[in-house]
């Protein structure tokens, strides 16, 4: 990986260091994903980075990620890091491990531990006096990148606030909490409000004020964390003069226990010196809203869905760079630039003198490097005026640096918003301020691996690229619904009519809106409004599915219609957090909903026009880990499930066509089952429907179902599908043939048409190295001028749980099993589920899966009610678009199920969703996941003992029944082997 992955630096590494003690080197342990995540999207945030660009004064904090112990430790014998920041993933006891290992050699370096979600606090809890050994306090990242900046101003601060409070009477808020996930909310929140109060203060200063500006640069107030009373008090007698504000819990250590009366004895300690120090107490208990009373302290409560507006409203309502200057022969101003692009033009029609005076100080190379222009100032300070025979040929030289710089730092990089750049897939454009969100950071780490690997090298004959893209940050998404005032409905209402109904009428903010028309005049091709959640495509919990995508055919003759659609599908994107589905997602993972934020991506959608459909020649999922694998095929093999035209069809869990990457021409199914199970119809965008509503037909609304025939018409089945020769018995490519067609891709993975599984199995290997998982991908292939192009549509870690069950050498009683399959994923042992949620066999039909799917909502939702798990039974597939195919419910409404079944039967085919979000989700939540064929030898259900329990609700089709006795569910992962005895 290291051979092929090289990183560019970026503009943004390194700038003059001002304060007594700066974070400017960083070591980061982690995976290669993470610490991309952390370079290039983590850059801080739009709002605070001013900090680092005022004047030229401060250094961003610079990255050096490594990935095991062994390079850190060559790391840090090369380069001195003022902090370690270890981030722990699904191994936690390796960081740990490396954290003592490097505190032994290197007892003076600060070290934090970051770990992924707040899942991960309760195991540091139990090992804290092993972790605080070594690492001074853990973080937690549940997917706001602002807490990178917490991390290291939390370091700044502590080390600096006896020096800046003597020296320059710095203002300091004491924070005071011992929650792990709490701080980790409320510190990256204080820096944010800080650092925009600040910016606002250096807004309204004189340009010659350059003292001023710095001044009030030093003097930001410090925020200073302190877990404990003691330490509070003695922040409190120490700095009393420079306290504004207080923000406390309730109950935290004192006297090394656990005190409930803590935070009301410190904020009486902080009234015995001044009664008009701002306090804030928050407790998970209401009721300590009168003890905050009593001590004229403000109060919010912990689990407040508005936590993070309460915390604002406080700090707002409680706690009260430099143009570059054109100069003559004598140095006297003779005009100003605000930006570089002004700078840029300026440059070409200054005077000579002036262009001269500058280049003889190397002015113009540190007023770059202070616009984080670090790569272009290094370039220009090589040379010298003298170096030029006059002023114009140095002119000459500047504005070639500038277009080449330009082009090659864009490459792979997150760039703002810009109506003359945004039509290129070279690079990722942002629309709006914020976090890209989870499936944004994915396709900016797609953009970014694409453009530092030479994969012409690895892959010929194949191009690969991203489609082109735009992202709407998160900060855009907060600033619709504060603008619209919508917290009540979100948050007090929750009816999701009603919501939907609010954001239909609410307006995107100005500035996004004129933007968005913009890009609409440039991007003309349908578009794909993605959503981009905070949590989405994480490491522990990707969503796969849960929130909504909208195609758009973007070609309406009134550019206003075509703007009202792309605001109206940005809208439902931002409503599908809140809708039921998602609602179910949040609480089947424990994760509160009111910390999601949404980011929205805008993607040409790949494709070409046909007839009046507007789709791509093939559509797919890979995965470099295979569940179900067959034959000589091992599981590390991966697999991969294609299909014609929009991914829709894939990712709904339709019949498609599989395939091994390492042995694509393995295929063990007869002529017959392959035309049974070959793709009937396909998706495309109908380009010739007009009037169609998003908020009436939803996702769908623009997308039409096109039988295959259509698909040959429009000449895409060329390579795609083969036929069958009745007549002949056999396979044959001519289409002049009758005959069934099947959708098989045997000219491309037979004759190799084109490299698509070598190309595939390349790809994912390379980014399973690099995210330190299994991954899976969502592709498509598009001929454009004759030629294969691949696109890479997203990519997403895949969670695989480790083996620890054996069941051949566990005692299980054969005469008290429930159901054995030998094609399971999960892996473990479960002892707790009661309740058994089956579709009768007897009763099942095939014509009524849609109702059957009714009835398991509505047991799941009265299970959901009693807090309690089930096991889930019924024929074919689970979570199919196709209602021919199996059940067709949503992961919302079997979001209780703990271990779920598919049953073959005669004539119903049983095939497991690879590939589908559906599929997705049940490995990323750890649900067990059987498959049992019709009169399968080894592989059964015991109806009978099913039958014999009390029922406890019973439909038309289906029936809830409860054991007297806990099931025991044994599920051998590295076997595939699972059992369920009673």
């Amino acid at each position: 990986m290291n051979k092929i992955y090289k990183r560019k630096k970026s503009d943004r590494d390194i700038f003059q260091e001002l304060m007594p003690f700066k974070v400017k080197e960083i070591l980061l342990i982690a995976n290669y994903y993470d610490s991309y995540t952390i370079e290039r999207e983590g850059q801080f945030s739009d709002k605070i980075f001013g900090e680092y660009l005022q004047l030229n004064l401060y250094t961003a904090p610079r990255f050096t990620s490594v990935a095991n112990e062994e390079a850190a430790l060559r790391a840090l014998a090369n380069k001195h890091f003022e902090l370690i920041i270890i981030m722990a993933g699904i191994d936690k006891t390796t960081p740990v491990a490396t954290s003592r290992s490097i505190k032994r050699l290197y007892p003076d370096i600060h070290q934090l531990m970051l770990v992924n979600n707040n899942a991960d606090l309760a195991h540091f809890r139990r090992v804290e006096a092993e972790t605080r050994e070594s690492i001074e306090r853990v973080f937690v990242w549940n997917g706001s990148t602002k807490v990178f900046l917490a991390m290291a101003k939390y370091l700044e601060d502590k080390i600096n606030l006896d020096v800046d409070t003597r020296l320059a009477d710095t203002r300091v808020i004491l924070v005071v909490e011992d929650s792990i996930k709490y701080y980790s909310r409320y510190l990256p929140l204080l820096y944010t409000e800080v650092m925009t109060q600040t910016q606002a203060i250096i807004n309204e200063e004189p340009s010659n004020d350059e003292m001023g500006v710095i001044l009030k640069m030093r003097v930001r107030p410090k925020v200073i964390l302190v877990s404990t009373f003691e330490e509070a008090v003695d922040i409190i007698d120490r700095y009393r003069d420079n306290i504004i504000g207080v923000i406390s819990d309730v109950r935290y250590p004192r006297g090394g226990v656990e005190d409930e009366n803590a935070g009301i004895e410190l904020i009486r300690h902080v009234r015995a010196f001044d009664t008009h120090v701002p306090c804030l107490l928050q407790s998970h208990e209401p009721e300590n809203l009168r003890r905050a009373q009593e001590t004229k302290a403000n109060f919010i409560v912990k689990n407040s869905p508005t936590l993070s507006r309460d915390i604002r409203n406080f700090i707002k309502g409680e706690l009260g760079f430099g143009d570059f200057i054109f100069r003559d022969a004598n140095g006297l101003p003779i005009d100003r630039a605000t930006s570089v692009e002004e700078f840029r033009r300026k440059l070409m029609t200054v005077p000579d003198e002036s262009l001269e005076y500058h280049a003889k100080r190397n002015g113009i190379s540190t007023w770059l490097m202070a616009r984080a222009e670090i790569n272009l100032a290094k370039k220009l300070r090589r040379y010298s005026f003298s170096y030029f025979k006059n002023a114009e040929e140095t002119r000459r030289f500047i504005a070639n640096v500038f277009e080449a710089s330009e082009l090659k730092k864009l490459r792979g990089r997150i760039i703002n918003f810009n109506p003359l750049l945004v039509d290129s897939n070279r690079y990722i454009t942002r629309l709006g301020k914020g976090s890209l969100g989870g499936k944004g950071r994915g396709l900016a780490f797609l953009s970014n691996f694409i453009e530092n690997v030479y994969l012409k090298k690895l892959i010929p004959d194949l191009q690969v690229m991203i489609p082109k893209t735009t992202v709407i940050g998160v900060d855009e998404f907060d600033n619709f619904i504060e603008e619209n005032d919508l917290y009540d409905v979100l948050y007090a209402d929750k009816q999701y009519d009603h919501i939907i109904d609010a954001f239909r009428t609410a307006r995107l903010p100005e500035k996004l809106r004129a933007k968005l028309r913009e890009y609409l005049r440039v991007m003309t091709k349908p578009l794909a409004v993605r959503s981009s959640g905070l949590f989405e495509d994480s490491l522990n919990q990707p969503f796969a599915g849960v929130y909504s995508t909208y195609l758009l055919p973007n070609n309406h003759p009134d550019f206003e219609r075509r703007a009202r659609d792309a605001e109206d599908a940005i809208k439902l994107v931002y409503a599908s957090i809140f809708s039921p589905e998602s609602r179910a997602y949040f609480n089947a993972i424990d994760y509160m909903i009111e910390e999601e934020k949404m980011a929205v991506i805008l993607q040409e959608v790949v494709g070409n026009e046909h007839n009046g459909r507007y789709y791509p020649e093939i559509s797919g999922v890979a995965q470099s880990y295979n569940f179900y694998p067959f034959s000589y095929i091992k599981p590390e093999d991966g697999f991969a499930v294609t299909a014609v035209g929009l991914g829709a069809y894939v990712v709904g869990g339709e019949k498609t066509h599989r395939f091994s990457p390492a042995y694509p021409k393995l295929q063990l199914a007869s002529i017959q089952d392959k035309i049974k199970a070959s793709q009937r119809y396909f998706y495309a965008i109908d380009l010739e429907r007009q009037e169609y509503d998003l908020y009436r037909d939803g996702e769908n609304a623009a997308i039409k179902a096109y039988d295959i025939p259509e698909a040959e018409r429009d000449g895409t089945l060329e390579y795609t599908a083969s036929i069958y020769d009745f007549m002949n018995d056999r396979i044959t490519y001519d289409f002049s043939t009758r005959g069934p067609r099947v959708v098989d891709f045997s000219k491309i993975l037979q004759y190799d048409y084109f490299p698509l599984a070598p190309a595939l199995q390349i790809l994912l290997d390379i980014f399973s190295q690099a995210m330190g998982s299994p991954v899976e991908i969502e592709f498509c292939v598009n001929f454009e001028g004759g030629k294969p192009v691949f696109y890479l549509l997203q990519i997403k870690p895949l969670i695989k749980n480790e083996y620890n069950i054996d069941i051949e050498n566990d005692a299980i009683d054969a005469e008290h099993v429930l159901l054995r399959a030998d094609k399971g994923m999960g892996n473990g042992k479960l002892q707790y589920i009661r309740d058994v949620v089956y579709v009768d066999p007897e009763k099942f039909d095939r014509l009524r899966t849609e109702e059957i799917a009714e009835e398991i909502k509505r047991h799941n939702a009265d299970i959901a009610r009693e807090g309690e798990k089930y096991l889930l039974i019924g024929p074919g597939r689970w979570g199919t678009r196709d209602p021919l195919t199996g059940i067709p419910v949503q992961w919302s409404d079997i979001a209780n199920a703990k271990v779920i079944v598919e049953q073959g039967l005669p004539d119903f085919p049983l095939d497991a969703s690879l590939g589908s979000h559906f599929f997705h989700n049940v490995t990323s939540m750890n649900v067990g996941y059987f498959a049992i064929p019709f009169q399968d030898a080894n592989a059964f259900i015991n109806f009978d003992v099913l039958a014999q329990q009390e029922v406890v609700e019973e439909f038309k089709y289906s029936r809830h029944v409860r054991f007297k006795a806990p099931l025991t569910v044994w599920m051998d992962g590295k076997k595939q082997t699972s059992v369920v005895t009673y």
